[in-house]
């Protein structure tokens, strides 16, 4: 198992995945510099308008210019944000229903998208600021005009950028909504997940202690709230555990569904024959432990291969019919597979300050793993010759690369199920199907054949 000592600030680490998976960060950070900028600017503008050399080299126009230079910036973004973004969500909607509504959640963690949104609305709201400081003459007692220049100057750069970043998010947009790049998208992003929250390959083991249950009866905990598990806070469900004297293990792994009213976790006494305070116990893991409504790809590794199963199966549906981006998404399932191979998929131990283990943290392991990628494809691919043919060499390379781990016999199965299917609804012959299963015993065994012409 994989070791771990409590880490605390776990309320701020859930603030700041919430804030990375969020759209508005960025374009409230461009709304509040907006503001700032709009004030400031106009303050320096009346200490350059009051000295000796007054700002002409910038722009030249009158109160009434300024103020229709500044309305029409500020109508004109406003109108062109609403729109483009509308069109945006109505191009994601056909996307997500021909591939899948998950992929909305990649959409708007995506840098481009916020840092452009961010753009237009900081642009609108400097307009909107810069504006009220405009004065004409008849508008003063004093009959003295204000026209901040050099604050109209940003606005009108401000304005370029606008439009640059206009050009440049629609080109970004027609590519992003790509499948290829959605795949890649998806693939990065749970490989990043991989490298956080798995050890790296060939790492030891960490000495001392295995994190054995205490003798007695197991005491089941109950969930006081229902969704997916996203995350937990582990020095606090440590805490929670050391001061009750027990070691707990959690039931689901991150991303499982936890529901109200049935456990979640089970706790083992260390003394035998003490008596768990339970109430506590399930208060404090229910603080403890995050849920959602929906599954975050921050801690979850599976969940990246999940968005790219989904793919598949609606490539195979019979109203879309699209075996090519099946084939590309099993290839990316295929790599993804083969890195968690090569990892320690085992259970996390968290201790607590004095090093004894308190909390164990289930992980998903090869066997599940497995079956996330195959099942469902297997099922929806009869009578599709190429995605068939993927699929035995999506086995034959997890062969290669998890020879040894426990799942051979696992694979050796599915490899019988591919070639049953592929002889039974679909033209492959006998002969190449019995080809399947050597080469996935060949990799079994460490070897790899030279291919044959």
């Amino acid at each position: 198992m994989a070791d771990r000592t409590a880490r605390r600030g776990g309320a701020l680490s859930t603030v700041l995945a919430t804030l990375r998976g969020a759209l508005w960060p960025i374009p409230s950070l461009g709304v509040f510099l907006a503001i700032g900028l709009g004030v400031l600017l106009p303050a320096v503008d009346g200490r350059l308008e009051s000295g000796d050399q007054p700002l002409t080299f910038v722009f030249g126009g009158g109160a009434a210019a300024a103020r229709d230079v500044l309305a029409a910036i500020a109508g004109s973004l406003i109108s062109v944000t609403g729109l483009t973004f509308s069109l945006t969500v109505i191009a994601l909607q056909l996307s997500s229903s021909q591939y899948s509504p998950r992929l909305l959640q990649t959409f708007v963690t995506d840098r481009v998208v916020q840092l452009t949104l961010a753009q237009l609305v900081l642009t609108f709201v400097y307009a909107l600021t810069v504006l009220r400081t405009v004065r004409t003459a008849s508008a003063t007692e004093d009959d003295s005009a204000f026209v901040p220049r050099l604050s109209i100057t940003v606005a009108y750069l401000l304005t370029l950028g606008s439009v640059l970043a206009l050009v440049f998010f629609l080109g970004h947009l027609a590519q992003a909504l790509r499948v290829e790049t959605m795949l890649r998208d998806v693939h990065d992003e749970a490989t990043r997940t991989i490298g956080t929250e798995i050890d790296e390959p060939g790492r030891p083991e960490p000495d001392g202690g295995d994190g054995a249950r205490p003798d007695g009866p197991a005491v089941p905990l109950v969930a006081r709230s229902s969704g997916f598990l996203v995350g937990v806070d582990e020095g606090a469900a440590a805490a929670a555990a050391r001061d009750a004297g027990v070691l707990v293990r959690l039931t689901g792994r991150i991303g499982d569904a936890v529901v109200t009213g049935t456990p979640m976790a089970h706790a083992w006494a260390h003394v035998p024959g003490r008596t768990v305070d339970t109430d506590a116990l399930e208060r404090a893991l229910d603080e403890a432990v995050r849920l959602d409504f929906e599954r975050s790809a921050s801690r979850d590794v599976a969940y990246g291969l999940r968005k790219i199963i989904d793919i598949v199966v609606r490539a195979l549906s019979p109203g879309i019919n699209d075996p090519t981006t099946a084939v590309h998404a099993l290839s990316h399932a295929s790599a993804l597979l083969g890195e968690l191979a090569v990892r320690p998929a085992e259970d996390r131990r968290v201790r607590d300050e004095d090093g004894a283990v308190r909390v164990v943290l289930p992980g998903w392991q090869l066997a599940a793993l497995v079956q996330l990628v195959l099942e469902e494809p297997l099922q929806y691919a009869e009578g599709q010759p190429a995605v068939l043919r993927r699929m035995a060499g999506l086995l034959r390379e997890l062969a290669w690369r998890a020879r040894g781990r426990g799942v051979d016999d696992l694979l050796r199965g599915y490899t019988d199920r591919v070639a049953e299917s592929a002889v039974r609804s679909t033209g492959v012959g006998a002969d190449e199907a019995r080809s399947w299963r050597e080469l996935v015993g060949s990799a079994l065994a460490g070897e790899w054949p030279v291919a044959r012409s």
